[in-house]
């Protein structure tokens, strides 16, 4: 039985802007014939077989090719992975046109559905020697589109493919095989690191707060037992604008009788409906005096007003609250037959839209707070993490002194509610001051964590990967600066890291064990 070992040499052209512009990228692999290994087309051997990879990125697909060698005169099996991009998921159907030129000729096979999930196996055989292109075109229903792989040789004969491979082998350490049928089944992605401006990052804990405006305490405008409509209002509770919340019911109550208030002001407004319209008809005859009419008029608006508020809310079994607001009931204040003053708070009523995040900042970073412009939230229930603009949200205020009692610097963030905010929970803050400079970033869904030191996976092909140790600097919950082991036209893995390092630590796929189907 053989072992495999598996040589790569990497040669990439950075793409600009990700996906939106053509990437190429081209390997060369040695495979030495091992173990339990077969692809579409052949069995085992033991004599020594010579593989080439190629990898090409276009904005709608990622080609991942592993071919015998191109040998004028042979025929060459191309096993081709191909991706749907930004998602890396398997193309399951479409129609894909391979084109080796070489010199001028040209050799194609079309074939018009994948043999398995995400695999086209073509058989190809050039005609010339030379360097030349390997085109994909690949037809969907929706979409045509061409993937072409730069600087492929056609070689004369097996010895010299075979020269040409160990002129290239390089040796990888530290690697791990996972492979494209692998990634297909999870949530996984590549990518480069970004230059950002990337300031000082000010992390801190905030608690959550409803905002001014989004919620109402409501209040008894009477005195009397409370009657909770339907028997049925609970904290949580659904409520919409003007719904009866409570009945205030003041019969039999020998003070702050709210049916005989009410009966008092009906008689108050009426007598002095009368009088004013008495004096008004007076005055008309100069029988009294305009400064008797202004003060009758008085008394009657005074008298009208205290009776048409009474009346608003006002029927024979008592006086009803109505909600101001459409929302839930956050708090419940008062229980069905409690007797309630006027002006007692009976409920809040939340409509849970608009947040304040409060945090509490060392007074060190009392200069950079003033520069604060944007920051990132991340809740602790579920884990997510959401820019200030995406929460439509802004710096409401900056605290300038401190007390005796709190050393700390209050500052205040307003945020529309994502959802998942509740009133009186905490959040992850980062505070993210301006910064010219530029730093090398990546999401931190990248970096995986051991013993206090920091990894990602650099790609080496679509199928291996480096574990690579890094330094990082600050993080803003969602992108974290790398100080050092890294470079900007290294791919790394974006998604998936962590499933990866699982791989590598149950040691189910060799490292060095090549291509495996």
């Amino acid at each position: 039985m053989f072992c495999r070992i598996t040589f790569f040499r990497l040669i990439t052209l950075k793409q600009t802007v990700m996906y939106f512009k053509l990437l190429l990228t081209s390997l060369i692999v040695i495979t030495v014939a091992g173990c339990n290994h077969s692809h579409e087309k052949g069995s085992d051997t033991e004599s020594e077989e010579i593989k080439f990879q190629y990898t090409a990125y276009s904005d709608q697909y990622e080609l991942f090719a592993e071919a015998d060698p191109f040998i004028a005169g042979q025929t060459a099996n191309v096993l081709s992975h191909l991706s749907n991009l930004p998602e890396f998921t398997a193309v399951t159907s479409g129609e894909v046109t391979i084109k080796l030129i070489v010199n001028g000729k040209s050799v194609e096979q079309t074939l018009e559905s994948p043999s398995r999930k995400g695999i086209y196996s073509f058989d190809v055989r050039p005609d010339v020697t030379g360097t030349g292109t390997l085109e994909y075109i690949v037809k969907t229903e929706t979409d045509d589109f061409k993937i072409s792989v730069p600087e492929v040789v056609v070689y004369a004969g097996n010895q010299e493919a075979a020269t040409a491979a160990a002129m290239n082998k390089t040796a990888r350490t530290n690697t791990t095989v996972f492979t494209k049928e692998q990634s297909w089944k999870t949530e996984f992605s590549t990518g480069y690191p970004e230059r950002e401006p990337f300031g000082q990052v000010i992390k801190t804990t905030a608690q959550i707060q409803s905002a001014q405006g989004d919620e109402a305490l409501v209040t008894a405008k009477t005195s009397g037992v409370i009657s909770l409509q339907g028997n049925s209002l609970t904290e949580g509770m659904n409520v919409s604008n003007g719904q009866a919340l409570f009945m205030i019911k003041g019969s039999g109550l020998a003070e702050n009788n709210s049916t005989v208030r009410f009966a008092e002001a009906q008689n108050n407004f009426e007598k002095a409906s009368a009088d004013y319209e008495r004096a008004r008809l007076l005055a008309e005859d100069k029988i009294v005096s305009e400064k008797q009419l202004l003060e009758t008029k008085t008394i009657y608006e005074n008298a009208r007003s205290v009776y048409e508020n009474l009346k608003q809310n006002f029927s024979a079994a008592g006086q009803t609250v109505f909600s101001p607001m459409s929302g839930f009931v956050k708090q419940l204040l008062v229980r069905n037959g409690q007797y309630v003053g006027a002006g007692e708070p009976l409920t809040v009523i939340s409509q849970n839209k608009s947040l304040l995040l409060r945090a509490e900042v060392q007074q060190k970073y009392a200069r950079d707070l003033m520069s604060i412009t944007a920051a990132n939230i991340r809740t602790i229930e579920d884990n997510k993490t959401y820019t200030l603009e995406e929460l439509n949200g802004k710096v409401l205020s900056v605290g300038r002194t401190t007390t005796t009692d709190n050393f700390l610097i209050p500052f205040t963030l307003q945020i529309n509610n994502a959802g998942s905010l509740v009133p009186g929970g905490f959040v992850e803050l980062y505070l993210k001051t301006v910064s010219n400079s530029k730093a090398l970033t990546i999401p931190v869904s990248a970096v995986l964590e051991e013993q206090g030191n920091f990894f990602v996976y650099v790609q080496v092909t679509p199928e291996l990967f480096e574990k690579r140790e890094i330094k990082t600097g600050a993080t803003d919950g969602i992108r974290t600066e790398v100080i050092s082991g890294l470079v900007d036209d290294e791919r790394i893995v974006l998604k998936g890291a962590v499933l990866i390092k699982l791989a590598q630590a149950t040691g189910s796929l060799d490292a060095h064990s090549g291509h495996v189907h």
